[in-house]
């Protein structure tokens, strides 16, 4: 199990908040890529490209090195496993509601 502390763990979901830094995670578990490459599907300026992914390593969730003048990203996934764990407690919740939905309905179906 993988813990954060609790402002670490509102600092990812936050960065996971937006669509675009989540596509830009998603984009990285391909491979490492540069600032440019990340802003390029979303046609945004470097800059605006740059405080995206600048949320992304406040969570830490991305490293960034600067080759030359390039910038490359890439994923740091220990902070989404945290995450994980945090919210396989309400998977665990929410099987349990379902399967007793299920013995309602099952027990309804065979008329009990």
């Amino acid at each position: 199990m993988v813990s954060l502390s609790d402002a670490q763990l509102d600092t990812v979901f936050h960065a996971l908040s937006d669509p675009t830094r989540r596509a830009m995670l998603r984009s990285l578990t391909a491979r490492e890529q540069s600032l440019s490459e990340l802003a390029a599907p979303f046609a945004m300026s470097f800059p605006a490209a740059s405080k995206h992914v600048r949320v992304l390593e406040q969570a830490g969730l991305v490293r960034r090195r600067v080759e030359g003048r390039t910038h490359i990203c890439s994923l740091e996934a220990k902070p989404l496993a945290a995450a994980t764990d945090w919210l396989s407690f309400y998977q665990t919740y929410w099987s349990e509601k379902f399967d007793a939905l299920d013995a309602i309905f099952t027990a309804e179906l065979k008329g009990e």
